[in-house]
């Protein structure tokens, strides 16, 4: 097993979680608007969602690979290419945070669990995303692929579910540094695009 693998897993989730998107932006409204508890739960809908992915991506891509090198390969080529992609998108975007201007609608946490479950569940940019991102982390010759695959997915959810978690607890906080610091949503976009660009090169030169 190779911790080395799974400590840049680790430390490029976390910093995945942490640059600026959909999710994360609006677990802090939720939080901000209907309190922290409410954030927290639409949190455990995101990352809940996730297992769906990962299973898919367990027993899909652990069929496709095993012992076929070059559809491996073809994986990793498709991923670092995703990845390059999605850096240049972040590139092309405006840099600033908005928050504070959006209508959210009062819903108990079990609808704010449901609706945070169905968006992570029924978005296909997340299937693609873990396709491209979780075949290069393999981190054991021995393993099964499917055992490896369900944990980098039970590390990526509970390190997005601890940095979700921040932001909810210091909803008010990260809300008011956001406001009060114009330069952080370029300082994170560039963040963004470092962190998709270095997992892009990473996945080109690891080997399985």
């Amino acid at each position: 097993m190779n911790y080395e693998i799974l400590l840049t897993f680790i430390l490029a989730s976390a910093a995945l979680a942490i640059s600026p998107g959909p999710d994360n932006i609006y677990v802090l409204m939720q939080s901000i608007v209907n309190g922290k508890k409410y954030g927290i739960a639409t949190a455990l809908g995101l990352v809940s969602g996730c297992l769906v992915h990962t299973t898919l991506l367990a027993f899909g891509v652990s069929v496709l690979i095993k012992e076929k090198n070059f559809i491996y390969l073809g994986i990793k080529i498709f991923g670092a290419m995703y990845l390059l992609y999605l850096a240049y998108m972040v590139f092309k975007s405006p840099a600033e945070i908005t928050i504070g201007n959006q209508k959210i609608e009062n819903k108990s946490t079990g609808q704010l669990y449901k609706q945070g479950f169905i968006m992570n569940v029924l978005n296909p940019k997340v299937t693609i995303f873990f396709l491209a991102f979780f075949p290069g982390f393999l981190f054991s010759n021995t393993m099964s692929s499917v055992y490896q695959f369900y944990i980098l997915g039970f590390i990526f959810i509970l390190v997005s579910f601890l940095v979700f978690y921040f932001i909810a607890v210091m909803s008010s906080a990260v809300s008011y540094y956001i406001k009060s610091h114009k330069n952080i949503g370029v300082i994170l976009k560039w963040v963004q695009i470092v962190v998709f660009i270095g997992i892009a090169i990473y996945l080109f030169f690891s080997n399985k």
